[in-house]
């Protein structure tokens, strides 16, 4: 039986998917988003996390750890990544939890053992399980099994994807997939490798072959200084109205900040400091520029009651 590297499970999600659901998270995404607000979910490897002010200044992981990746200065954990191996060690010895490992391996059944914890609430409220991460599609062996799973339990299913994979890794699971989620970023081929770092050629053209097949809803992320303008919302939008008549919902995604913390805790930069939320007024901008062209259902998540 194949397992996932899942990096978290969500539960009582009610923007992932219709009714109340359970989201679980899949390490591992191809693309490089700079605004990407779950950097823990890039790598297909477990990785660490450090959260500084929990630290006691007791030293147990830099004694415990195989590779002498640790030192401890001022109460802080300091890791150097290049010799880590994410073994874990560390984060078992470490009693405050200033440093734990992200990401677990699980079994389809081990993570439908999970799901099926909420099944009275899908029962009641039209839910299911939402697959996303990093991209799912990317563990396609353990995707397709979980999902034929969920199928056999009665779950309703939906998968967050980029769309960035060859179709025929699509048809694998489809049979067993009620919803697709799909991500629109940037239209522009020149900005979209400089974004997320691929042309969006394969993107749209798996959206189009997507839309012939499954319900879709599109999930459009607002991101100051880069997808926020409305050249490339204007264009989005007449891509869904040309091109994805299964479309039954689109979210407007306004950039947040919650990420921030996770890349400090990873050692790594953060790419968008100092960048700030779209304020409400120019959500709903771009709102109107969907409807404008005859889209219905637009959301702006956050921002407006979904009713």
């Amino acid at each position: 039986m194949k397992e996932a590297v899942i990096f978290n499970i969500e539960r009582f999600s009610t923007e992932d998917g219709p009714g109340i659901r359970t989201v679980v998270f899949m390490k591992g995404c191809p693309l490089k988003c700079v605004w990407c607000h779950n950097p823990e979910g890039q790598s297909f490897q477990q990785e660490i996390f450090v959260f500084d002010k929990r630290c006691i200044g007791c030293g147990d992981c830099v004694q415990i750890c195989p590779e002498k990746a640790i030192i401890v200065e001022d109460k802080t954990p300091k890791i150097d990544r290049e010799k880590c191996n994410s073994c874990g060690k560390c984060a078992e010895v470490c009693i405050p939890k200033a440093i734990e490992v992200v990401g677990k391996k699980m079994t389809p059944d081990e993570v439908l053992k999970e799901v099926e914890k909420d099944k009275v609430f899908y029962e009641t409220s039209n839910g299911g399980v939402t697959l996303t991460g990093g991209e799912p599609i990317s563990q396609i062996e353990f995707l397709e099994e979980f999902l034929k799973k969920c199928k056999e339990a009665g779950i309703h299913t939906a998968i967050e994807t980029s769309g960035c994979t060859k179709w025929e890794t699509y048809e694998r699971i489809l049979p067993y997939t009620d919803l697709v989620m799909y991500d629109l970023k940037e239209m522009d081929a020149e900005k979209s490798v400089e974004y997320v770092g691929i042309k969006p050629d394969l993107i749209l053209e798996n959206a189009e072959k997507m839309s012939r097949v499954k319900p879709m809803w599109i999930r459009v992320p607002v991101i100051p200084g880069y997808t926020a303008n409305e050249d490339n919302v204007r264009k989005i939008a007449e891509f869904i109205a040309k091109k994805l008549p299964s479309v039954e919902r689109i979210d407007l995604l306004p950039h947040h900040r919650l990420g921030e913390p996770k890349y400090k805790s990873l050692g790594r930069k953060y790419a968008l400091d100092g960048v700030k939320p779209p304020e409400k007024e120019e959500m709903l901008k771009y709102k109107k520029i969907m409807e404008s062209i005859g889209l219905k259902n637009v959301i702006v998540v956050g921002h407006e009651d979904k009713s």
